[in-house]
């Protein structure tokens, strides 16, 4: 079986476009609304994966696997980040800023684990599966950081607005600006990392089979 098999892409890409939208609508199911979740992180890099992925099952469909590379790397970062945010930090009682006492209704429960485990899983996937190696720039871990430093601005203007903050290690009422500042050069410093492993990933593969290449015609 070929797993770079246009129609295996366009099905993994319309699941993970339809987890994106049974998710958030699960999500808004509750006291909350579509509007008053669109400033959480999770759910603007979620619908940013879901268009993408959408858009992208019409190019396979017609045969088509590729996509632009400085936006594949980039929706798949975010998606990978809300994940990895969620379990090793937002879940994590051990980590100091554990959203402790939440109470979720079962279908928040549910949509919970699709955006947070299921679409980045998914996002993880299409791009190690059907991307072709050797596209990202190094470049481009620094340019994918763009969206996460917005992000900070606008939740910290939200907040002067609002008296609210959307995570707990951006919440200046109980850190200060002093706390925030702290948390984001650490995030912001994960984050680049992660960006620059996504590049490695993308480029050795390449590397290698372009080393080995005059070794395979002399022998």
């Amino acid at each position: 079986m070929n797993l770079r098999d246009p129609r295996l892409a366009t099905a993994i890409r319309l699941l993970t476009a339809t987890a994106v939208l049974v998710g958030v609508i699960l999500d808004a199911s509750g006291d909350s609304t579509v509007l008053s979740l669109l400033p959480y992180f999770t759910i603007q890099s979620s619908i940013a994966y879901g268009a993408f992925a959408a858009w992208a099952a019409t190019r396979s469909w017609r045969g088509d696997l590729s996509t632009p590379a400085p936006l594949k790397g980039a929706v798949t970062l975010y998606v990978t980040i809300t994940g990895l945010v969620f379990h090793f930090v937002l879940d994590n009682p051990a980590s100091g800023f554990a959203q402790v006492g939440v109470h979720r209704t079962p279908a928040e429960a549910v949509a919970n684990q699709l955006l947070h485990t299921v679409v980045p899983l998914l996002a993880v996937l299409d791009w190690l599966v059907f991307d072709q190696r050797g596209r990202f720039k190094w470049r481009y871990a620094l340019y994918w950081l763009a969206f996460p430093l917005w992000y900070l601005g606008f939740a910290l203007v939200r907040g002067l607005i609002v008296d609210k903050y959307p995570y707990p290690f951006l919440d200046v009422n109980d850190l200060g600006y002093g706390g925030v500042a702290q948390a984001a050069v650490f995030f912001a410093l994960f984050f680049y990392l992660l960006a620059l492993l996504f590049v490695v990933i993308d480029r050795v593969p390449a590397a290698l089979r372009r080393r080995r290449a005059p070794e395979q015609i002399e022998a």
